[in-house]
């Protein structure tokens, strides 16, 4: 994983840990002591987020202790490799498109980043500008021109 992505999970295991847990704790204590609690949709309810906050922390805990985090800036080269980032140009439509290659927990189509076991990644890798690499689509094959490859 990026940087950046290492990042994002280190903060949200972080809120996690410092903001839901302590208030879904003090939900269950206020729930309890409402009283019988077979019958207390309050003291479920936070029972189940606790459940959910809980599952997430062991999530995330478990991708940080498994990431292999890379600093794309300190990679350079003219294949395109994780942590790329690709202009590419659509031959049949002439729309250009920018993507970065990132894990797959950070991928965000919106906002450029498209995941390492996509399609197009896996049809880039090992490509450098000027190669035309052809992706399966749901529309059909698509054909893309790499322009340019950067290391942001």
């Amino acid at each position: 994983m990026t940087v950046a992505g290492y990042q994002v999970l280190d903060d949200e295991l972080k809120r996690l840990k410092s903001v839901e847990r302590p208030s879904v704790i003090a939900a269950i204590s206020e729930a309890r002591a409402h009283g019988d609690l077979s019958e207390n949709a309050e003291y479920h309810a936070a029972k189940e987020r606790q459940g959910w906050i809980e599952g997430q922390i062991a999530e995330i805990e478990d991708k940080i202790s498994r990431a292999q985090v890379i600093d794309v800036s300190k990679l350079s080269g003219n294949k395109i490799k994780f942590g790329a980032t690709v202009t590419v140009i659509d031959e049949d439509t002439e729309e250009e498109g920018r993507y970065q290659v990132v894990g797959d927990h950070e991928a965000d189509v919106k906002s450029g980043k498209i995941s390492l076991s996509s399609p197009l990644s896996r049809a880039m890798i090992g490509k450098e500008v000027g190669d035309v690499v052809e992706v399966q689509t749901p529309g059909g094959v698509k054909a893309y021109e790499i322009l340019k490859v950067e290391w942001l």
